[in-house]
């Protein structure tokens, strides 16, 4: 409930207007990301680094409106791929994209228009040695995102996606992709969601990341845990205890719980960070506002300080 009001709020154009054109909430935006361009990114992707954490890099931007920013999407993504491989930075990182920001939901053809510009994407990606991953949206573009990763993985099987515990159909999602090499993010979900799709109830949406999760673990997949909930990455913990090195990742976002971060990665477990840059933010940020009271009140406070 806390989450879908902050999002409703967070939609109204006046108070976009407000939030993107003041100096004062800049600072704050800078928690949560990383910068505005490709350098900014791969300094983080240094920093990150000296910690023993991988990266996956997000070009800030979705739902574009005309096709030529969806081309321009592309290019900036290609663009960091090079930059990525020429930094010596390839190794262990990868890329992540939303299928809106490639056209997905422009008509006519927008979600067969964003598979061609995907896969452009991934065969520039998978030639420089940089995995990519398809991020998801809410819940009216699963199916679209899926026929995606479909498409893709045909030719480049390591492309990954992102389940949502919270909606109702993620177990047989997770069922349908449970199989050995299949790269997948489980996050809890970012997006308000109604009831007849999405478990309202916390404990519900809990319930059913652990139950996706041993889906995806039991049919050999490669899971992604992504939560900042310390008690399912303890539950993830032991799930994970005796089972082959490496069966698993955690991820956690760019500037949120860091010493968790770092105590993962020193135990011994891959640890990569979402760490999103570019001057288009607002929409990523307020998801990030609306998933943690704390968050927001970090923002009140900063903005009560400035």
């Amino acid at each position: 409930m806390f989450g879908q009001v902050v999002l409703g709020v967070a939609g109204s154009p006046r108070v976009r207007s407000l939030v993107t054109g003041s100096g004062l909430s800049r600072p704050v935006v800078q928690r949560f990301v990383a910068g505005e361009d490709a350098d900014a990114a791969l300094r983080a992707v240094r920093a990150l680094a000296a910690d023993g954490v991988r990266t996956t890099l997000d070009v800030l931007g979705e739902d574009t409106t005309r096709p030529e920013q969806a081309d321009e999407t592309v290019a900036s993504y290609r663009d960091l791929v090079t930059r990525l491989a020429d930094a010596g930075l390839a190794d262990g990182n990868e890329v992540s994209v939303k299928l809106s920001a490639l056209g997905q939901g422009l008509l006519p053809d927008g979600p067969a228009r964003a598979t061609e510009r995907a896969r452009a994407l991934v065969e520039h990606a998978h030639a420089h040695g940089v995995d990519v991953t398809l991020d998801m949206e809410d819940h009216t573009r699963v199916d679209a995102t899926l026929e995606t990763l479909r498409a893709l993985r045909a030719d480049f099987p390591r492309t990954g996606c992102v389940l949502q515990s919270m909606l109702r159909r993620t177990p047989g999602d997770a069922a349908d992709l449970a199989h050995p090499g299949s790269r997948v993010r489980l996050v809890k979900g970012a997006y308000a969601e109604p009831a007849e799709v999405a478990h309202p109830a916390k404990k519900d949406v809990d319930r059913a990341y652990v139950r996706c999760l041993r889906t995806l673990l039991d049919g050999g997949a490669y899971p992604m845990v992504a939560t900042h909930d310390l008690r399912v990455v303890r539950i993830a913990e032991e799930l994970l205890a005796g089972r082959a090195p490496g069966a698993a990742e955690f991820q956690m976002l760019y500037g949120i719980r860091t010493d968790e971060q770092r105590r993962l990665a020193a135990a011994g477990h891959v640890v990569r960070t979402y760490v999103p840059f570019g001057t288009d933010w607002y929409a990523y940020f307020s998801r990030r506002l609306a998933e943690r009271p704390a968050n927001l009140a970090f923002f009140a406070r900063s903005l009560a300080h400035a």
